[in-house]
């Protein structure tokens, strides 16, 4: 009876759905990309805090001093800053998928060059490379934030991704402490290297944002004059058609994300000098600030990383419950807190492990909730510029807070006193900045309905 009624529909919608924009993501897709972007993460992770990890080591072997170390480390992070620039360009003309094939690609070849390093300006030149393995969480977050679109407890599904960090932290510590004695370190960075064309391979099996894809056919048909068909397809997909004036810097600094987009780039500079000094250079401190022995350090770092995990998967599910602009906030305010105390306290080996710990709980675990945050604070067609224009003052804070601790222990001040400045105190800020970001309605699925703070 229904049946010849039901069929000119049904074609109809099958046509449609043919289109990339209107193509729906399905389980089993949305799980392989959280896989590889998991992956991707893990191994971007590992070779950036590789780096800082081996830094004593490297040091040693070039004969430098703990502030020419850290010096090194700070030009290395300008690079970083450099290369990072582009990825929010890459991001809105490339695509959501080649971007971050090209950034697993760079992490490539910044892990592989690493290991053939002659001197401090190559190693400089070479790191800087690293941009786009640490930028690679911008693409995470972009694309899964489009990905996830209509899925129930994606903050959590984005935190299980974004563990990535303390995962691929854990790999570099492990890995250090098994493969350091058998290939030096210069052998370690080709492993990572490795673990990266893995990923390039698992990669180009991802589908493309829906998203993305709306927002290119938008501007094609806007260029072919069908204004009312751009504007048509632009409401059905939240996107916005471009009028020349929405885009790029000139829409993430309009007056209606202005506040936002500057407190949120502060943000990231302020907790990314607290993500240097405990993180990155978190052997350097614990040796130098509290007494603890280098090898004693990796397994610190192992333990802390693993609490770090615990760390993500609970602010990714607090953030679904709270809010994630309120769970950022508490938890950068604990967490330099924590610094404070482990810092300032005794010396004693069970102290500072615990509170090392709990420091990296509160610093690594709220960045499962800002990354996915951003993706649906802003706008879909400035999603990726506005993600990249807060995210690149992470190597920025990264500069800074590895400067300010050179500086610091040139002029005299201890590592204690050093990281308390450039570490302790900057998370905290961090934590107040939140205040001046925007509010988002983190309960709904299916579109963004967001409120000024």
């Amino acid at each position: 009876m229904a049946e010849p009624t039901s069929s000119v529909p049904s074609q109809g919608l099958r046509g449609s759905a043919d289109e990339p924009w209107n193509r729906v993501i399905t389980k089993k897709q949305i799980g392989y990309a959280s896989l590889v972007c998991f992956v991707a993460w893990v191994a971007s992770v590992y070779d950036y805090t590789l780096f800082g990890t081996l830094l004593p080591v490297i040091a040693d072997d070039f004969g430098w001093s703990t502030a020419k170390a850290t010096a090194v480390n700070t030009w290395a992070t300008i690079g970083v800053f450099v290369v990072s620039l582009v990825v929010g360009t890459m991001l809105d003309h490339f695509g959501r998928k080649k971007s971050l094939i090209l950034l697993v690609i760079g992490g490539a070849v910044s892990s592989g060059l690493s290991g053939i390093a002659i001197g401090a300006a190559s190693l400089v030149i070479i790191r800087a490379f690293s941009g786009f393995a640490v930028s690679e969480e911008v693409v995470n977050a972009v694309y899964l934030n489009e990905i996830y679109k209509k899925a129930k407890g994606r903050g959590f599904m984005y935190s299980l991704v974004q563990s990535g960090w303390p995962v691929g932290a854990l790999c570099a510590a492990g890995m250090t402490s098994l493969l350091l004695p058998v290939v030096g370190w210069r052998g370690s960075f080709f492993v990572a290297a490795c673990a990266s064309i893995i990923v390039i391979v698992m990669a180009l099996k991802l589908p493309e944002s829906p998203v993305f894809a709306a927002m290119k056919e938008v501007e094609r048909r806007r260029k072919s004059g069908d204004a009312e068909g751009a504007a048509k397809l632009a409401a059905e997909h939240d996107v916005e058609v471009n009028t020349g004036n929405n885009l790029g810097l000139k829409g993430v600094l309009a007056p209606e994300l202005r506040r936002h987009t500057i407190s949120l780039s502060l943000v990231w500079l302020f907790s990314w000098m607290a993500i240097q000094v405990f993180a990155v250079l978190g052997t350097t401190v614990l040796v130098e600030a509290k007494g603890v022995s280098f090898e004693s350090s990796l397994y610190v770092l192992i333990l802390a990383n693993a609490v770090g995990f615990v760390g993500y998967l609970s602010h990714g599910w607090v953030g679904d419950r709270i809010g994630r602009r309120n769970t950022v906030l508490m938890g950068f305010l604990l967490g330099g807190a924590a610094s404070l105390l482990m810092l300032l306290g005794p010396a004693s080996d069970g102290f500072v492990y615990l509170m090392y710990a709990i420091t990296l709980f509160f610093l690594l675990g709220p960045f499962a909730a800002i990354l996915f945050y951003m993706g649906e604070s802003f706008p879909a067609h400035v999603r990726g510029t506005g993600a990249n224009v807060a995210h690149v003052m992470a190597p920025v804070g990264a500069i800074v807070g590895s400067g300010l601790v050179s500086m610091l222990l040139t002029m005299g001040l201890t590592m204690t006193w050093a990281a308390i400045i450039a570490g302790s105190l900057p998370l905290l800020l961090s934590g107040l900045l939140m205040f001046g970001t925007r509010h988002v309605d983190h309960r709904q699925h299916d579109e963004i309905k967001e409120a000024m703070a």
